[in-house]
């Protein structure tokens, strides 16, 4: 496992699998979050977020977690396996709800120095609870069908569909790459 991608619909836990899985197999670990999010919440430019990822996955290792569709062909061009959290929506729905009430409270800093706050959390058309609700189904019906009618034929595809299977797949690696 050399180039990873770590995939799931938002608040599954890929950037927290990714960090992990980069530490147990001493790799980088390339978050696409931290390259698209500029202060106050703004959008890096599509044509620099591009570069930026593209010059990250050159690398020989690493383990990228997101979901942007616009960097996709260039990751997964590279990549030779994917991860997919395909965790049900009660999961995903309670993972978001817990992150962000901790997050609104504790004003965690996130990228570029962005934070969550109350209002764009609960009552915004921004809210990362509204995202969830709007894209669970599609991302599934959309990782579903890159990996069945294998669009990227050369990736080794783990699915894992509950946190504990993660938490092997981690007991996994550490046992066998040490």
């Amino acid at each position: 496992m050399n180039r990873i991608i770590v995939i799931g619909t938002s608040c599954s836990g890929k950037t927290q699998l990714a960090r992990k899985l980069a530490e147990r197999l001493d790799i980088p670990h390339v978050e696409l979050d931290q390259f698209y999010w500029l202060p106050n919440w703004e959008q890096r430019p599509r044509e620099e977020f591009r570069s930026l990822v593209q010059e990250a996955v050159f690398a020989d290792r690493w383990v990228s977690c997101g979901n942007f569709s616009v960097v996709r062909n260039v990751r997964w061009n590279r990549a030779t396996h994917v991860v997919w959290l395909n965790y049900p929506f009660r999961i995903v729905f309670y993972r978001a709800l817990r992150r962000t009430v901790v997050r609104c409270f504790t004003k965690e800093e996130l990228f570029s120095g962005n934070t969550e706050s109350f209002r764009q959390s609960f009552m915004s058309r921004d809210s990362i609870l509204w995202w969830i609700l709007k894209t669970y189904h599609r991302y599934r019906r959309e990782y579903r069908r890159f990996r069945n009618e294998s669009t990227y034929p050369d990736l080794q595809w783990i699915e894992l569909r509950h946190p504990r299977e993660a938490e092997q797949l981690l007991t996994k690696l550490c046992c066998t790459h040490d």
